[in-house]
């Protein structure tokens, strides 16, 4: 998978926005409390907060493995492993999160398994639709728990309604989106076609795809949703490994937290966490800088822990679940791409 000169300097300029952010961020919470908080966290419980994250992306990649079997492609259990934290890496380097990624992982999917890049597409947007149904759950139960134990502040009672705000308009949005999905691949292609074709203006030996191939592609992708909607079966598993990957993401804010000497409910953790991802949609890598922020603005209202606590078990936390899977992902990258280079060598 290539990168151009150009994707490097957007990627640069995207991490020099998210530390900006975050030096925004320690600098109102305080870099010292933040450093304190941090000088006494348990190294054997972050330890664990990193394993609790190794864990996470096997269980999210099972759940890739899951939808494609779907579609006839077998791979391994360790291969899963590796395209899942390719599509992580994928994400936490471009903005707007699983939106932005998703071209390069559904590019990774197809390099590394051979199917159609619109097949790979549809297995890696499935895997991210998938995984918002139980992190919303999650969301509302703990939500749910807290309201029923805790007096529920105006910041809780806020984000509750926001949660609840959000868990109706996305299915609402795919539904509709689904219902029209052939007025959907009308604007795709009439906005597609005439933008590729002035891209291959200006930029020499790019063959703009005549409207047929673009048609094709698209139908190509509504298909291989269609095929995965229908197995009933294989989804439910699949969903199920992604709420495995839902509640260990809360187990390591849990456990972030818990290293700091904060053992708060559980409940807590599973409202936090899937709210905090939502900001990972911000034009920045991965969300970095603002979903530290939105963890932050989460965990003191909710926990009731100071704001230096709360920054210092966000740093935890977004270690092991961002830093961390980026420096798996870059390795998992680079291992399918030689790969894929040794494979196409062979051939």
């Amino acid at each position: 998978m290539d990168v151009d000169l150009g994707d490097a300097r957007s990627i640069l300029v995207g991490f020099g926005a998210g530390v900006v952010v975050l030096l925004a961020l320690y600098s109102v919470v305080g870099l010292e409390d933040v450093l304190s908080a941090l000088s006494q966290a348990d190294p054997g419980i972050f330890a664990m907060v990193c394993v609790v994250s190794v864990c996470w992306l096997f269980a999210w990649g099972l759940a890739l493995r899951t939808v494609l079997g779907v579609v006839a492609v077998e791979v391994t259990v360790w291969r899963s492993f590796l395209l899942l934290a390719g599509a992580t890496f994928a994400n936490n380097v471009t903005p707007f999160g699983q939106a932005g990624g998703e071209p390069f992982s559904a590019l990774l999917v197809s390099r590394s398994t051979g199917i159609k890049y619109e097949n790979g597409l549809a297995v890696v947007a499935s895997v991210d639709t998938l995984n918002f149904v139980p992190s919303i759950s999650f969301a509302l139960l703990g939500v749910g728990y807290y309201a029923t134990r805790f007096t529920v502040g105006d910041r809780v009672g806020f984000a509750a309604v926001a949660l609840l705000a959000l868990a109706l308009a996305v299915p609402a949005v795919a539904y509709l989106g689904w219902r029209n999905r052939h007025r959907v691949a009308d604007l795709v292609i009439r906005a597609a076609v005439p933008a590729a074709r002035l891209i291959g203006r200006f930029v020499p030996r790019f063959e703009p795809p005549q409207e047929s191939q673009v048609r094709d592609r698209i139908g190509g992708f509504f298909a291989a949703l269609e095929r995965v909607g229908g197995d009933h079966h294989k989804l439910a598993l699949a969903l199920s490994f992604s709420a495995l990957g839902w509640l260990l993401l809360s187990v390591s804010l849990w456990l972030s937290l818990g290293a700091l000497g904060y053992w708060v409910p559980f409940a807590a953790a599973l409202f936090i966490v899937p709210l905090g991802s939502v900001a990972s949609i911000t034009p920045l890598p991965g969300g970095l800088g603002g979903v530290e922020a939105a963890l932050v603005l989460l965990i003191v209202p909710i926990t009731g822990v100071d704001a230096g606590t709360a920054a210092a078990a966000a740093v935890l936390h977004r270690g092991a679940t961002y830093v961390l899977p980026v420096l798996l992902g870059g390795s998992a990258t680079a291992m399918l791409e030689a790969d894929n280079a040794h494979g196409s060598a062979s051939d």
